[in-house]
This record gives structure tokens, C-alpha cells and sequence, in this order.
């Protein structure tokens, strides 16, 4: 395939390129009201990168200084990013749920000169802890609604300062840009972390531009994305820059206006997270069980028509997951199947497919292309479901160490249980976990080592330059251009990466059994009663739980709450949930005695952002252990 966006060496060249391509062209659009946006064209957010770049470059900041950027999704954020890389600097982005004590972290430890804040309120709070902000020179307000307070400048009005600069015949920004280096840096992200001090990780332009150049799908100018992830995170950020690249208009959205901006805007591609596809998931479920029983029936016909058509063909693709090499035999018996499937079901398919799952398409908006889910595993029934039904989900896999994307599913290559195939350019190892063995690729076991599971090590040109000022943490993860990324995973036999686990989560019992509790969790929360939960067990006998249940869920059942605090009290609530985990968490759905779940407490508030989660919903598990050490104490002590 013929890549068709602009391509170059740094992303300031990048976006000049795209603002003479695309010229007119919406490039974002922010919210107004419903079903409103405001759109921003290529060539106005280049010229007001190059004004607000100018001003800046004349408030002193320097080629390769860092800037802070502590805004969520807006224009402006786009507009400060464009002004930052192109007068040759860097920028230390972070969205408004950072604490004080991260935002003092960041910008010290960063040594940020100027930081960009996007409302007053965040303002407020950095002010206060400007006195032990040395280094930092400016603040910069970037809502243009907001009372800029004295010793406080502000976006536009530095944008305006920059247009009088360029009137006058300033072209330093220019030569500024002409000299960016691959090497330099673009960014500087400070990881939110399950685990430990956040660290600052160096990503160049010639990481970045590499995740551009091997984008491995087709994106047209007529493309909509809807923005919906944290900007800052380089999960959403690599989706900004493939849709400047390619000339597609980005769409801001919120948790709380998505249901609406999804029918308005009609997106073709997203970012999206696990999470997301959950929440719409049980949305959809809980619709099917309150609805006329004969449209119970008809549902439950079309998805399991869509099931038995789709699930064979993916295999005559092949797309079915393949772990262990499946041989003559058991191809041609599979084939078989699959050919009486397609020809039994075929027609119930084709009579529901439009009057039933289209409609379920339309929530969606009915224009996806595709959506690429990452920051976390799907669960595998939600995963199943969308794919299925006809929304291609398709999941992705990397770290921000890595730019993040290392693999990522395609339409030709969607295999379900699995992320993909590798990114172009990026090699893989995977690492025996005891003896540090290359288990693949490795010439001498079968399948060149395919189907085993161990640690990846990841190797490419989206590799990060190593973590800021901490050589210590650089040299532990990164050996020789391999990056160690502390996830298990196996490599299948059609070619594709399936993660299983983290090493840095695997828990191990008091016997020594080693075991990792992220399918456990996937198992559990395919209970409608469950909304979140997490495992625990590490240097004890056996596994215990803490669940968040879901108050939709017991609705469903006759059990209604006002909140999880009144529902977590109620004794038979605790007791259908246990009787849940049993039942999932059992040797007849594949789990081994030692992973059975020996007891558990349920919480009476969900897992949030900031708090338990970071930004890409992943469980900071060592904040939960120190938050619910009580609890975690109780399902232990009998």
C-alpha cells in the first residue's frame, strides 16, 4: 500500500506540509453545542503555530528548552504544540487531573522554562506553587474566556504579538525549523504509572515521524476522527498527528457528550480504550433484557447467526487465533464446520443483519472504518461482541516508551484475541522469563518459537531515547537498542502479537506458583453484576478479589441502590457476586486450581481516574493495595 499523507524527518515539517496541502481543509473542530463544532483549517493553525511560536521565541525560549503543557483536549492545546516544535523546543504535556505534587514534580524535574495552563483554575493552583517553581519563567493562559491576572500572559494575545513580529519581517521561527534534527526531542511525557515516580520519557521527532510513515491503514482528507482519549498521552497524540498527516479534521468530544457527537459527527476512525467499548457494551445488554421478548429473540438470532457466519469466515481468512499450530486434520474438520455454518446460517444472517445489528451499528454513528483500541486490554466477549455485530474494533498494543504503537490489528489481519500484527520496521523478541532465553524467534523449536509465552523485548525506530535524567531506570529497560517491555505475551502461528499479562503484575502465591491476574479480572468482569475489579495475592496462600459491583447489573436483577454504598452493604449482593466468581473463575472455563478466587470484598466507590486508574484506565494496583490494605488484610485472615 502507497502511503498518501505528507511524510518528513521532524514534525514541524510535517505540519508544514500539511498546511500546503490541505490549506482550507477543517484540521480540528472544537464543541460548541449539540451536534455544533467550530472548525480550525490547516492554514490557520499553521499561521497561529508560527505567530504564537514568533512571541515565543522573543520571551527567550530556546532551541531544545522544554515547555510545560498542562491542558486538556482542546484547539489551543494543538495551537501551543504547533508553536512549541516549530521554535525548535520540546513540550511537558499533562492533562488538568494532575495533582499539585505532580505538577511540582514535572515541570522541576523537567526544568521546564514556560509552561502553557489551560483554565483559571488550574492556574490557581499552579500559582501556588510557583515559589518553588525555579525554573520557570512564564505562565501562560490559554482560555481565551478567562481574566488573565497580572504577571500572567495569554495565548492569544502572545498570538497577536506574533503576527505584529512576522508583519515586521521576523523569520526566526523559520530558521528555527530548518535546523530540528531526527534526534531532537519532541516531547517529554511523564508516564502516569501503575507503579512508582513518574518518569519523564524522551520521544524524538524521528520517533514520532516513523509512527506517521508506517501508518498501515488508508486515511482519505474526507476521513472524521473524534477526539475523545487524554491529548497529552501518545496513545491519542499519534492519532493527531496520522490525521494532520493525511489532512483529516479531528473532532473534540467528552465522556459526557459522546453518545450525541457520535450520531452528529459520523466518525470513520478513533482512538479509543477498553473502557469506552465496556460501558457501551453493558448500555447495549441492558437494553436486550428490558426489551419485548420478541425482540429479545430476534436479537439474540441475529448475533448468533453473526457469530457462526463471521466466526468462519474469519477462520477461511485466517483470522481465528491460532496458538499451538493447527495441523491437516484439524484444518480440514474446522473447514468443514465452517462451510456448513456459512451455509445454514447464511440466509437468517442476511434476513437480521439489517433489521436488527444495523441498528446497533447506528450507535455508533455507522460510519466506522475502524476504531483502534488501546491503553489496555479488551475483554475478550466485548471484543467479540463489536466485531461480530460489524463495529471493527481493532486493538493495539505499546507503551509510551515506544511511541507508542508496536503492534496493531488491520482489517486484513483483525484476529480477535490477539493485537495484530507488528508495526512496520519494529522487530520482536520474546524472552524466556527464568532464563533469559530468545524463545522466538528461535530456528531450533517448532513454529520458530510461536505459540510460547514469555516477555517482549521490542526493537524500532519508535524506540524512546531513554528516560529523562535517570540513566539507572534508561539502562534497566534498554539493552542494545531492545526494549524490555515488562509484558508477556506469545507470538501466533498466523502471525499475530497476543499480550497475556505484565511481569510486573504477575502475582506469586506463598507455594511459589506464579500466576497473572489480568484474564482472572477479564473472567470476572464478563458478569453483568460486576463493574470493575481487581485481584490480589502476592506472598499469600491463594487469590482474593476486590469488586466494584455494578449497580445497572443488580438493577437487572430486582436490585435496586441509590448508590454502591447502600448496594456493597446488602448481604445477598455479596453473596450472588461470590457466587458468580465461582462459577467464572472454575476449572471447567480453563482455570487452574490456584487461580480459583478464595474470597472477596466489595468497595463502595469505582475505581477513578487520577485516583486508582490512570488516564488510559489501567489499575495503579500498588495504590489500591495501600489504599484497601484493611480490606485486602480481611479476605486473608481466615
Amino acid at each position: 500500500m502507497k502511503f498518501k499523507g505528507v511524510v518528513a524527518d521532524n514534525l514541524a515539517e510535517i505540519y508544514r506540509l500539511a498546511a500546503d496541502r490541505y490549506e482550507d481543509l477543517p484540521a480540528f473542530a472544537a464543541r460548541l453545542r449539540k451536534g455544533e463544532f467550530k472548525p480550525v483549517s490547516y492554514r490557520d493553525l499553521y499561521d497561529f503555530g508560527l505567530y504564537l511560536g514568533s512571541a515565543l521565541i522573543e520571551l527567550g525560549v530556546k532551541s531544545r528548552d522544554h515547555v510545560g503543557l498542562l491542558s486538556d483536549n482542546r484547539v489551543e492545546w494543538n495551537i501551543a504544540d504547533y508553536a512549541i516544535l516549530m521554535c525548535g523546543a520540546a513540550d511537558v504535556p499533562r492533562g488538568t487531573d494532575v495533582t499539585n505534587q505532580e505538577i511540582e514534580y514535572i515541570l522541576r524535574h523537567s526544568d521546564s522554562k514556560l509552561v502553557f495552563v489551560e483554565n483559571a483554575k488550574l492556574l490557581e493552583r499552579v500559582i501556588r506553587i510557583m515559589p518553588k517553581l525555579d525554573r520557570v519563567e512564564h505562565l501562560v493562559l490559554m482560555d481565551p474566556d478567562a481574566k488573565t491576572p497580572k504577571g500572567v500572559l495569554s495565548l492569544y494575545e502572545l498570538v497577536e504579538r506574533g503576527k505584529v513580529l512576522r508583519a515586521e519581517g521576523n523569520r526566526e521561527i523559520e530558521e528555527r525549523m530548518a535546523n530540528i534534527q531526527p534526534d531532537d526531542l519532541f516531547t517529554l511525557i511523564y508516564t502516569s504509572g501503575t507503579t512508582g515516580t513518574p518518569k519523564g520519557v524522551q520521544l524524538t521527532h524521528a520517533n514520532m515521524a516513523s509512527q506517521v510513515r508506517n501508518l498501515p491503514f488508508p486515511l482519505e482528507p474526507d476521513d472524521r476522527m473524534l477526539s475523545i482519549l487524554p491529548i497529552w498521552h501518545s496513545y491519542e497524540r499519534i492519532f493527531h498527528m496520522i490525521a494532520i498527516s493525511n489532512g483529516c479534521c479531528t473532532y473534540f468530544t467528552s465522556l459526557r457528550t459522546i453518545a450525541d457527537d457520535l450520531k452528529a459527527v459520523k466518525p470513520t476512525i478513533m482512538a479509543s480504550a477498553p473502557r469506552l467499548w465496556e460501558n457501551l457494551y453493558l448500555r447495549i445488554m441492558k437494553n436486550v433484557r428490558e426489551a419485548h421478548w420478541i425482540r429479545r429473540g430476534l436479537f439474540k438470532a441475529a448475533y448468533f447467526s453473526s457469530r457462526m457466519v463471521k466466526g468462519s469466515v474469519f477462520f477461511f481468512q485466517g483470522k481465528e487465533l491460532d496458538l499451538h499450530g493447527r495441523g491437516f486434520g484439524e484444518r480440514v474438520v474446522k473447514g468443514l464446520l465452517g462451510g456448513i455454518k456459512i451455509l445454514f446460517f447464511t440466509p437468517l444472517y442476511i434476513a437480521l443483519n439489517s433489521v436488527v445489528l444495523e441498528n446497533l451499528r447506528q450507535v455508533v454513528g455507522g460510519s466506522f472504518k475502524g476504531t483502534v483500541s488501546g491503553g489496555g486490554a479488551l475483554q475478550p466477549h466485548v471484543d467479540e461482541f463489536f466485531n461480530y455485530i460489524g463495529v471493527p474494533v481493532q486493538e493495539g498494543y505499546g507503551l509510551t516508551e515506544t511511541s507508542p504503537v508496536a503492534a496493531v490489528r488491520t482489517i486484513p489481519k483483525l484476529v480477535i484475541g490477539s493485537v495484530g500484527p507488528l508495526y512496520p520496521e519494529t522487530e520482536l523478541r520474546i524472552v524466556d522469563l527464568n532464563n533469559g532465553e530468545i524463545l522466538y524467534p528461535n530456528s531450533s523449536l517448532k513454529g520458530d518459537g510461536r505459540g510460547l509465552k514469555g516477555e517482549i523485548h521490542l526493537k524500532g525506530p519508535q524506540v524512546m531515547k531513554g528516560y529523562y535524567k535517570d540513566q539507572e531506570s534508561t539502562d534497566r529497560v534498554l539493552r542494545d537498542g531492545w526494549f524490555n517491555t515488562g509484558d508477556i505475551g506469545i507470538y501466533t502461528y498466523n502471525d499475530c502479537l497476543k499480550i497475556v499479562g505484565r511481569s510486573k503484575d504477575t502475582i506469586v502465591l506463598l507455594n511459589g506458583e506464579n500466576l497473572e491476574p489480568i484474564p482472572i479480572e477479564a473472567q470476572l468482569c464478563e458478569s453483568p453484576l460486576v463493574d470493575q475489579c481487581m485481584v490480589v495475592g502476592q506472598d499469600r496462600k491463594h487469590l482474593g478479589a476486590l469488586i466494584v459491583p455494578s449497580l445497572d447489573g443488580f438493577a437487572s436483577e430486582g436490585i435496586k441502590a441509590a448508590d454502591l454504598e447502600e448496594l456493597s452493604a446488602r448481604k445477598e449482593v455479596a453473596q450472588m457476586i461470590r457466587a458468580e466468581a465461582k462459577r467464572l473463575i472454575s476449572d471447567e472455563n480453563g482455570f487452574k486450581k490456584y487461580e480459583h478466587i478464595h474470597d472477596l470484598r466489595l468497595l463502595r466507590k469505582p475505581f477513578e481516574v487520577g485516583e486508582e486508574m490512570t488516564n488510559t484506565f489501567k489499575i495503579k494496583r500498588h495504590v489500591v493495595d495501600e489504599k484497601y490494605a484493611d480490606l485486602i488484610d480481611q479476605i486473608f485472615a481466615g
